[in-house]
């Protein structure tokens, strides 16, 4: 069985997408896929249910679907956290106790948008980690969407407070102060040192790792850029990390706009044979032919610079 999530976990968390129909059903053929394709990528773990896995648009029994059988296909050889964030304590509880129950590593929780004051951030994630028991948690700090802002002195008392916090995801935009004063805080002892892997699409995670980052924990429609970067910064080749990322900077930031970015990701996963559909549940956008056009267009620049630089 896979060991637990912990505050040594590194490397290239994947966020699945949730794959569907091209009627809206979740696909569990394409789920196996996925999972084949993101371990034959070379991912570290997957994290399923987040934000840009449709987690809002399933029902609970989908949820526990989508996940069981991820866990199914996976049969422990990678860690699987899940997103458990609920408007209550009592319906995140009953997903965490039900995904730890089925094999998951640990669960990913993020902040309700009504949190204003550092001390009411600090005191719902104390209740988190009362109400989840020994489950280890991610605390996902992903401001753009929750407009909760959290200091690094806040993380510090969280990390210091709960025990089972292991985890910062890193989302945060810009953030790369961040990631500094929280290392800074670890290295003079003031708190634990934790695992911080990142998100946004990937579009920092050079510079994140030059911070003290353990990798991504995000999406992108070629993961394995993401675990090519994490490698080569681990191998201390951090100009090839740079000029790996570059060839594919390009695809990142069309794929990381507002809205329509899941629909790239989705279409060029369709493409490379990963989802039988690239439909999104509704309410979601679909691309134009304009939209095509341009991804086709940057995913054949992607593969000219790529053989350029031997990749």
């Amino acid at each position: 069985m896979t060991v637990g999530l912990n505050e040594r976990a590194k490397g290239v968390y994947v966020i699945a997408v949730t794959p569907f129909t091209d009627t809206g059903e979740v696909d569990i053929a394409s789920i196996d896929r996925m999972v084949d394709f993101y371990e034959e990528a070379g991912v570290d773990g997957l994290t399923v249910l987040g934000q840009l896995g449709e987690a809002p648009k399933l029902t609970a029994a989908e949820s526990r679907q989508v996940v069981e059988r991820v866990l199914e296909r996976l049969q422990g050889r990678l860690p699987v956290v899940v997103g458990v964030s609920a408007p209550g304590l009592a319906p995140m509880r009953e997903l965490a106790d039900a995904v730890m129950g089925a094999g998951a590593a640990g669960v990913m929780v993020l902040p309700p948008w009504t949190l204003r004051t550092d001390d009411q951030i600090h005191g719902f994630y104390r209740s988190v980690g009362e109400a989840l028991g020994d489950t280890p948690f991610v605390l996902q700090d992903y401001p753009l969407t929750t407009n909760v802002q959290i200091a690094p002195g806040v993380i510090e008392r969280i990390v210091r407070d709960v025990p089972t916090c292991v985890m910062l995801k890193h989302e945060d935009w810009p953030g790369l102060a961040k990631i500094g004063a929280l290392r800074a805080a670890s290295d003079a002892g003031r708190m634990r040192r934790i695992s911080i892997l990142c998100g946004n699409g990937g579009l920092f995670l050079p510079e994140e790792m030059e911070r003290g980052a353990d990798g991504a924990m995000t999406g992108f429609c070629f993961p394995e850029m993401m675990v090519g970067v994490c490698r080569l910064f681990e191998a201390g080749e951090r100009e090839a990390a740079h000029r790996l990322f570059a060839a594919y900077l390009p695809l990142a930031r069309y794929e990381q706009q507002q809205g329509l970015g899941l629909a790239v990701r989705k279409y060029v996963l369709a493409k490379r044979g990963v989802l039988g559909s690239a439909k999104l549940r509704a309410p979601g956008p679909a691309l134009s032919t304009a939209d095509v056009a341009d991804v086709e267009r940057l995913l054949a620049a992607q593969e000219r610079r790529l053989a350029e630089i031997g990749a």
